[in-house]
């Protein structure tokens, strides 16, 4: 399991808000934050052609990154999930709370299997388990891609 120490500060004081609670309050916690998954800004909203899918997960969601031409390659997310899909919605808001605004280095020394550690593997199947696999990998692709 992911040591909270060896990730960005957000996405570690995410990692121990869940951990420090048990399943049902886990599933509660991830309700929460499919919430407060932020809308799209105008030049995505209603342009899925511009976005990734993330085929892995259950229900259809979209990905941008964009990475900042700054010193540090600053990283932004972006994420379209149905409403009605808020297991899912909840993934990306963990994304976004977690890396949004962090460098590219921190980005991608993410470990992959930092999502164990959330301790969501007794509250949620191992395959929407995946699609959050999946969606870090993504991530970390399309940071490389930018440069």
């Amino acid at each position: 399991m992911t040591a909270p120490a060896a990730l960005p500060p957000k996405l570690a004081e995410l990692v121990d808000d869940f951990s420090g609670v048990g399943v049902k309050d886990r599933l509660q916690l991830l309700l929460e934050l499919s919430e407060e998954l932020p809308a799209l800004p105008a030049k995505y909203a209603g342009h899925r052609e511009t976005m990734e899918q993330v085929h892995e997960c259950q229900t259809p969601l979209f990905l941008a990154v964009e990475v900042a031409p700054d010193e540090h390659r600053t990283v932004h997310l972006y994420f379209d999930a149905p409403p009605e899909a808020p297991t899912t919605r909840g993934f990306a808001s963990i994304m976004v709370s977690g890396l949004d605004g962090e460098p590219a280095e921190e980005v991608l020394a993410v470990p992959n299997d930092f999502y164990l550690a959330l301790g969501l593997g007794e509250a949620v199947s191992p395959l929407r388990l995946r699609g959050m696999a999946a969606m870090l990998a993504r991530i970390k692709n399309q940071v490389r891609s930018a440069g």
